[in-house]
């Protein structure tokens, strides 16, 4: 069985599209591209596809990640042309490889996010961002399906910074005054959204943009402590090597002495 590793992207109005429309678009496209999946046993067999830490409904990402099961082997880079032929542009498939390592969902524990603000003043996001990281903690609200929920927004923050560069692969380009935040979040218990960074800059900067942030996850991975930088979490796949083919000789030596 083979096990292929996918970098996926939400891109324009397909950032509202929800993880479970995903997941029904990416089965019709498996289907198309006739990939030979592994499938699950039991009375309801599906395919063999881990999704790991999908992106907030609403939010554009150019770093998603899944892995897929075959019964026979397929070449990374030509399955990857084939499905990414077979989803809607916004959906795309950008990156594939053979995973050689185990621990992929384990490699993703940072994000890092940008958050267009249409309506905010440079000056005025700047201004919230220092207060933000002055402060020891930061606490917002979250309505769950239990209740209200308190806890702390600042402590999962390991970065904010307010940025001025114009290349962004935000959603929403506007003529109006815009700021443009950036920040590494990682990922803990109970998870920080961008949105409750957002809720922490109201908090203690009464920052409030007229507009909702147009919000986009441009990268995930291992989160390096002494640099602050997320890695890409399909390297040690790419680095690790192949297995080397044995031999027919002494594959068939080893069978017969088993």
């Amino acid at each position: 069985m083979q096990r292929i590793r996918l970098r996926y992207t939400k891109r324009g109005r397909l950032r509202f599209t929800s993880h479970r429309d995903f997941q029904r678009a990416f089965e019709r496209a498996l289907r198309r591209a006739e990939v030979p999946m592994a499938y699950s046993a039991g009375f309801t067999p599906h395919p063999k596809v881990s999704y790991a830490n999908a992106a907030p409904t609403g939010t554009g990402s150019e770093a998603e990640y899944l892995e897929i099961a075959l019964t026979e082997a397929r070449d990374p880079e030509r399955l990857r042309l084939l499905l990414d032929e077979s989803l809607p542009a916004g959906l795309d498939i950008v990156d594939a490889v053979e995973a050689r390592t185990s621990g992929l969902a384990d490699r993703l524990t940072a994000s890092v996010w940008e958050l267009r603000l249409a309506g905010v003043e440079p000056t005025e996001a700047e201004r919230a961002v220092a207060a933000f990281n002055a402060a020891p903690a930061v606490e917002v609200q979250r309505r769950t399906k239990n209740g209200v929920r308190t806890f702390d927004a600042r402590s999962a923050v390991a970065h904010l910074e307010s940025v001025t560069t114009h290349g962004s692969q935000a959603d929403r380009p506007t003529d109006q005054p815009c700021a443009i935040l950036r920040l590494v979040v990682r990922h803990v218990t109970p998870a920080v959204r961008p949105d409750d960074v957002l809720s922490g800059l109201r908090a203690v900067a009464d920052l409030a943009p007229p507009v909702p942030a147009a919000v986009t996850r441009l990268a995930q991975g291992l989160f390096d402590e002494e640099t602050g930088a997320v890695t890409d979490p399909l390297a040690p796949d790419r680095e690790a090597k192949a297995p080397e083919p044995q031999p027919a000789a002494a594959s068939a030596a080893a069978k017969a002495s088993a």
